[in-house]
């Protein structure tokens, strides 16, 4: 008799799950690409100050390189941020709901952020388009601002595509409130936080590192 090595997903779950691996896949890498900036501008600042206050030589350009670096850490983490519920919730009035009430209304505040997202990458592309047609460049070094400027609508599309993701799933639990929460963003309670967290822990402990389109995260929110 053979064992099954994981739960069976009904098939709204499966084309959940495939479909979140890829995804994360790619936000994990530009969560990484944002860490990394991070890691590199505070290196470079520490070159800058060590270079003019004892060489009297600073990195040239130091202004013109963080200005263009934050587009990627301010935005390349932010559908990374999104799946794991790390965003911050007002959670006062949806905390109160239950049941289908409740991802009714997650699924009704997902629409309205997908809406802005739209919005925002179509107006954020056209200052990009303007950069490159222009060659747009910084002052002090002359660094093309294109670049920087594409990142902005690339970041929006993967978080948009997350929103998307996340409507389905929630769009799901509509249907049939019984259905697992997966990895969707929700209101859990400290009891409940500490149960998923447990049952994650010994469930790693168990079977091992599981591959991404199947990891079901213990936290299913940030509050």
């Amino acid at each position: 008799m053979s064992k099954s090595n994981g739960p069976a997903y009904p098939k709204s779950d499966m084309a959940y799950l495939r479909f979140n691996g890829v995804l994360g896949r790619i936000e994990n890498l530009f969560n990484l690409i944002a860490a990394t900036s991070i890691l590199v501008l505070m290196l470079l600042a520490v070159i800058q100050v060590a270079g003019r206050n004892l060489f009297n030589q600073p990195v040239p350009g130091f202004i013109d390189i963080t200005e263009q670096a934050m587009a990627v850490f301010a935005f390349m983490g932010i559908a990374y941020c999104q799946r794991v519920g790390g965003h911050i919730r007002m959670e006062l009035v949806i905390g109160v709901f239950k049941g289908r009430t409740q991802w009714i209304a997650e699924f009704l505040g997902v629409l309205a952020i997908l809406l802005v997202v739209s919005v925002l990458i179509y107006g954020s592309f056209l200052h990009f388009d303007r950069a490159w047609t222009f060659g747009d460049s910084t002052m002090d070094i002359s660094i093309p601002t294109w670049p920087s400027k594409f990142v902005v609508p690339l970041a929006l599309s993967l978080l948009w595509l997350r929103l998307v993701l996340q409507l389905f799933g929630y769009s799901r639990l509509i249907i049939n409130p019984s259905a697992s929460v997966l990895d969707l963003p929700h209101v859990m309670d400290a009891a409940q936080h500490a149960k998923a967290e447990i049952e994650e822990t010994f469930h790693s402990a168990e079977n091992g590192e599981e591959g991404p389109e199947m990891r079901t995260p213990a936290h299913g929110g940030a509050s």
